[in-house]
């Protein structure tokens, strides 16, 4: 009889889990990265050019990990580029992204301090609740695309959590 009593409980306690597991990722606007060029030099156009399948493939990597649902920035890209840098608006990229409909901003760049010394930052501001934008970085080493996609790579798996 007492097996019985704990069936509802048990039951009630595995569909909450189910449910939990089965919950749908945060939608997120993911912007391209843009140079935060703190070197000598001025940003090439290698430099440039990197940018967009850079953040291409941080758009295809937090897509297939399951833990966003990534949402076009499209939209806003031609107001984006009319506007001021992303970390240095103000909070426009959380506007931007709410404009979108997305539930997470996430914006990034680039930081070279030389040819040989780069950092890539990412910056996930969750838009639902009051949390602090929260920042995630890697320094790379080497000024080629091997040495962008293994860093981002690595950001992504290691340094980047799931949402709560």
């Amino acid at each position: 009889m007492k097996a019985n009593s704990r069936l509802p409980a048990a039951l009630t306690a595995l569909l909450l889990t189910v449910t939990a597991a089965h919950a749908e990722p945060p939608k997120a606007a993911v912007f391209d990265f843009q140079l935060a060029n703190l070197g000598i030099q001025e940003p090439t156009d290698t430099d440039k050019a990197r940018l967009g399948p850079l953040s291409d493939l941080l758009r295809s990597l937090l897509r297939d990990s399951g833990r966003y649902r990534i949402v076009s920035t499209d939209a806003v890209k031609d107001e984006v580029a009319r506007g001021a840098e992303l970390r240095k608006c103000g909070g426009c990229a959380e506007e931007y992204a709410k404009k979108l409909g997305a539930d997470v901003a996430i914006t990034g760049e680039i930081q070279k301090v030389s040819n040989l010394i780069l950092n890539i930052n990412v910056y996930v501001k969750d838009l639902k609740g009051s949390a602090p934008e929260k920042a995630y970085s890697v320094d790379i080493r080497g000024d080629n695309d091997t040495s962008f996609d293994r860093g981002l790579k690595y950001l992504v798996k290691n340094n980047l959590p799931a949402p709560q």
